[in-house]
């Protein structure tokens, strides 16, 4: 099932479960994968910056990596193969490839600074782990300091034929998504997926703007399926309410240094994971955070059933 540019829909970014000693949490990580297979995703992007990779070491993240392929059959799943090297990228593509991945995504790292030296560190990552392996860009400058212009985009897939995919998560980065779309209807840029990340923060118009869909990590990531079904059927007033209902909790969610602690611990709310456990280094709620938390998530109740319960309900 290799990975296409013709892909759309909901590719959440997983988290890695731990159990609060700190170990791998398998159960959950099967409980997850299968909630994510009912609530409509089309996809999957494992070993993300959210998934807390690189606190992983080689084994763990191969071993993550393949719990959610197994457990996913129908789905095509993308591994997140960052690192400062390119051997142990190479490594990790192959073993996740071999494993039934569909692709691979690839970001920047922070040392590059021109456009050239982007474009460069694009095609030597692909000489390294092989031209015949899909993969996705990540364009997340306000985690990686690389700002990739849509020049510096275009020239990326245009000279690698295996790029398929890209990840946007730029902000802002509306105008971003029109450019390169309107480079595509001209002619000038063949059609790449564009799946966006921010934890859907802007969302509701970057499918607007082109944006196939999500690749992101929202603690609710059925409301994302949803906004993605319903902006692509049209429904504008109701993709934009559903947003709205959703968007404080979204908001609080993007906090630097806490976001992944909020998202954690509303999915194991919810039920779809056992623990909100993080490795070290992490931040953590305070009980006056999670009382926010709880009370944001009793305001999305009187909208979105989804958020009364602690334990999952049927999407």
């Amino acid at each position: 099932m290799a990975l296409e540019a013709s892909a759309k829909g909901l590719f959440p970014i997983a988290p890695t479960p731990f159990t609060p000693d700190g170990a791998i949490d398998f159960d959950s990580i099967d409980r997850l994968t299968d909630f994510y297979g009912e609530c409509g995703s089309t996809g999957m992007t494992v070993l993300g910056v959210m998934g807390e990779a690189p606190k992983l070491d080689g084994a763990e993240a191969l071993d993550v990596a393949r719990r959610y392929i197994k457990r996913a059959p129908q789905l095509p799943v993308i591994v997140g193969v960052s690192a400062p090297g390119f051997a142990a990228m190479r490594r990790l593509s192959m073993a996740a490839m071999d494993a039934g991945a569909a692709g691979v995504m690839i970001a920047p790292p922070n040392t590059l600074r021109t456009d050239d030296q982007i474009v460069t560190y694009y095609r030597q990552a692909v000489e390294a782990i092989g031209a015949d392996i899909p993969f996705c860009i990540q364009d997340f400058p306000l985690t990686f300091t690389v700002v990739m212009t849509p020049g510096v985009i275009r020239r990326i897939i245009t000279d690698n034929p295996s790029c398929v995919m890209l990840k946007h998560e730029d902000w802002p980065g509306l105008e971003k998504i029109s450019t390169l779309r309107k480079w595509e209807a001209e002619g000038s840029l063949r059609h790449v997926s564009i799946l966006c990340g921010n934890g859907g923060l802007f969302l509701d118009f970057e499918t607007e703007r082109g944006a196939d869909g999500a690749m992101t990590g929202y603690a609710f990531p059925d409301m994302l399926a949803d906004l993605v079904r319903l902006a692509a059927a049209g429904e504008r007033d109701a993709a934009h309410d559903l947003f709205d209902a959703h968007l404080p909790l979204l908001r609080y969610e993007q906090q630097q240094g806490i976001g992944l602690a909020v998202r954690k611990y509303v999915m194991a709310r919810r039920g779809l994971i056992a623990s909100d456990a993080q490795r070290a280094p992490a931040g953590g709620l305070s009980a006056t955070a999670k009382a926010e938390v709880e009370y944001l998530l009793a305001r999305l109740a009187t909208k979105d059933k989804r958020a009364t319960a602690a334990r999952r309900t049927p999407c």
